[in-house]
């Protein structure tokens, strides 16, 4: 039996169903906004019974939560993968899997961040806080300075404004179409490596 013939009410473990669920979640809310999409729709596409969804996620509420939770907080796999070679190659490593996430999922993302014309949202803005703070953490990682000590607090500062400007330059690219793709990358390159390199470096030194 192929993959697409394979029925979507087949048994799965647990941890599996979810990820269908989510996956399904993810397509459907990056196609319409939050509220033309159904519980009944969800569980119809993912091809599960609706109080599966209840059971993994609670509401749909909590699900649509629960995909921007996914969406915005860098996975460890996706640390592992980016952690090697030189700093350069890290950083654009990093950005160009942020780029792609984003491009995927245009329609979130832009609600996410608010210019999507969806008006702001309380709880998608303290997820993004949340992911922030997270993202500075896994960015120190990333580019090989998880044990650095001296200006650890203000390298985090300078990586959650950097997040900032990375929001902004994705409406740029996405909804005004003043900047392209390739010009986005190269900003967020060059500052990112300006941030390390010229700015924190002279003052805090590479090593703590």
């Amino acid at each position: 039996m192929t993959t697409e013939t394979e029925p979507r009410w087949r048994r799965l473990e647990p941890d599996q169903r979810r990820a269908q669920i989510l996956a399904c979640a993810r397509r459907l809310f990056g196609e319409r906004n939050y509220e033309s999409v159904s519980t009944t729709e969800l569980a119809r596409e993912s091809g599960v019974a609706r109080g599966l969804i209840n059971h993994y996620f609670g509401t749909k509420r909590e699900l649509y939560l629960e995909v921007i939770r996914e969406l915005v907080f860098i996975p460890d796999f996706a640390v592992e993968r980016l952690a090697h070679g030189t700093l350069e190659q890290r950083v654009e490593g990093s950005i160009d899997r942020f780029l792609d996430v984003i491009e995927r999922n245009r329609n979130m993302w832009l609600g996410m961040i608010g210019t999507g014309g969806f008006g702001r949202d309380e709880d998608v803005a303290r997820i993004l806080r949340e992911a922030d703070e997270d993202t500075a953490d896994r960015m120190l990682e990333t580019l090989g300075l998880k044990r650095i000590s001296a200006g650890r607090e203000e390298l985090r500062a300078m990586i959650r404004s950097y997040s900032a400007l990375a929001k902004s330059v994705t409406g740029e690219w996405m909804v005004r179409g003043t900047l392209t793709r390739e010009q986005v990358h190269t900003l967020l390159c060059t500052t990112l490596l300006a941030i390390v390199r010229d700015v924190h470096g002279p003052l805090f030194g590479r090593t703590g």
